[in-house]
């Protein structure tokens, strides 16, 4: 009879005491059994250091500290640029609508103005997106002349915003009437599309000898100034 067998006989011999218990070891002794033994190496071979030793050894520890945390800093970068891939506004045509608005919009947010050279508001317009597209490299500003974007459509609804993201147009703005028409900041379209979502505040780069606009309209008369609406509930393309 061999007591190490695993067999039914011995089973019974050991609960009534006649074999010692079976020892079992697992994957999981075995597993704390070897960090243990590398813990006892390490704390030998710490012992046995002297201080010049635990100096070399404190500095290659802190090394290697600085170095993960200066690759998880440059990922961190990257990875930042990547998604900080634009920077200034572009002009589009009819044809290019639907891959560099509607399937882009699936990637990140887009800001479309339709416009005319004509308008002065939009002359206006532009001039604040070409500086907010610099401001915030995350999101997509293109333009594209109105009736290129909708066919027919009214000069008296320029400027006008159309807000995509998450690959569906998010919001229209029609006309500057809520923002005082000419009067309009920068900082007022920079708001309106904060409160969208539209633009991330944390990735807001500042432009060179960037100065605070002055002057704004109170809340009652921005309040008492409403934007005519186009029908825009079908995204145009």
């Amino acid at each position: 009879m061999n007591p190490e067998e695993d067999t039914e006989w011995n089973d019974i011999l050991r609960k009534h005491g006649i074999l010692p218990q079976q020892i079992k070891i697992t994957q999981n002794d075995i597993y704390d059994s070897a960090v243990e033994k590398a813990q006892e190496d390490e704390s030998k071979r710490l012992e046995n250091l002297d201080l010049d030793g635990l100096d070399e050894l404190e500095d290659e520890e802190d090394d290697q500290i600085l170095e993960f945390y200066r690759k998880q800093r440059m990922a961190e970068m990257q990875a930042q640029l990547d998604k900080e891939k634009f920077g200034e506004m572009i002009q589009i045509s009819e044809p290019d609508y639907k891959r560099e608005v509607t399937e882009a919009s699936s990637d990140c947010w887009i800001v479309v103005h339709l416009f005319r050279d004509s308008i002065p508001e939009c002359k206006l317009m532009n001039r604040h997106l070409a500086e907010l597209a610099q401001q915030y490299r995350a999101t997509k500003f293109v333009k594209i002349i109105s009736v290129e974007c909708i066919h027919n459509y009214p000069d008296s609804n320029l400027p006008t915003l159309l807000v995509y993201g998450n690959g569906d147009m998010r919001s229209q703005l029609v006309r500057l009437d809520r923002f005082g028409g000419m009067r309009t900041k920068r900082k007022d379209i920079e708001k309106y599309l904060l409160d969208l979502g539209a633009v991330d505040k944390s990735l807001r780069r500042s432009l060179p000898n960037e100065q605070q606009d002055s002057g704004s309209e109170s809340d009652e008369e921005r309040d008492g100034k409403h934007s005519a609406y186009f029908d825009l509930s079908k995204n145009p393309h």
